[in-house]
């Protein structure tokens, strides 16, 4: 166990942006993340946050995935006083970060979360992990189940994942699996490219459209220029945007903003 005093962070918020799907609440200030094959118990009290792990672990996964480095305080007071729409969306979500996850996990969420809610991609995506993942055990001897890999959800066909109430992505989801088990498209490689480039070569993969390749863009690769535009997001836009978000302003962290906007309509709704 480690504490760490870390300002701008808030795991409620954290777990219910819509960004990570195997972030469970497990108490009135706990949770508990699956993410990169491990598992993570997690608490806070004011902006102490308890990680249950080694310091060594920390380090080397849970600092980086949970981007600490970045100042976030920064980027909030770098939006405008006059938007006062951006200036509510930090004041509600602005414990918010941009997690760096998984790119083949984030490919598959990302599909599934089509024409879906939070909920049941949770629940999809904990079924897929039940089904096609490896089975692990937690510092208390507790089973967890690894997500799939690409080469098990490619040798699936689409009635072995009727349980796993994927409906229509299914068929999407193993084609997916099959372009990255095959080599047809490499995942390596698109976690080297820049933003536009990256974006246009996730756009091969069966079921994902501009959207998802945004999100992938921004929640697994780190492009926080990445702007994903649901229906969420669409509202924002039409009501407090007509003319088009001010992608210059705010450059180099729009993505960030854009959470803090989709964060803010979810509640809203």
């Amino acid at each position: 166990m480690i504490e760490r005093r870390i300002p701008d962070f808030d795991l409620d918020q954290i777990a219910r942006s819509g960004q990570c799907f195997r972030m469970e609440r497990t108490g009135e200030d706990s949770f508990s993340l699956i993410a990169h094959g491990r598992y993570l118990t997690l608490a806070q009290q004011g902006d102490i946050i308890t990680f249950g792990c080694e310091e060594d672990e920390f380090q080397q996964l849970w600092r980086h995935y949970f981007d600490l480095d970045t100042d976030y305080g920064a980027i909030k007071r770098a939006v405008s006083k006059r938007d006062k729409y951006l200036q509510a969306a930090v004041e509600i979500g602005g414990g918010i970060r941009i997690l760096r996850q998984d790119l083949w996990e984030t490919i598959v969420c990302f599909i599934i979360s089509q024409q879906n809610n939070i909920t049941r991609i949770k629940k999809c995506v904990e079924k897929l992990s039940l089904l096609l993942g490896e089975t692990c055990y937690n510092k208390s001897k507790e089973v967890y189940y690894s997500f799939p890999t690409p080469e098990a959800l490619a040798r699936c066909e689409v009635e072995n994942l009727a349980d796993c109430r994927l409906g229509y992505r299914a068929k999407y989801l193993i084609r997916s699996a099959q372009q990255v088990a095959t080599g047809e498209v490499d995942l390596e490689a698109i976690r080297l490219m820049p933003y536009e480039r990256a974006k246009e070569e996730l756009l091969r993969f069966t079921g994902v459209g501009v959207k998802v390749a945004e999100c992938i863009c921004l929640f697994a690769l780190h492009h926080v220029d990445a702007f994903p535009i649901d229906t969420h997001i669409r509202q924002m836009l039409d009501e407090h945007y007509p003319k088009g978000f001010p992608m210059k302003r705010y450059k180099g962290f729009a993505g960030i903003l854009q959470q803090y906007g989709f964060f803010y309509e979810l509640q809203a709704n």
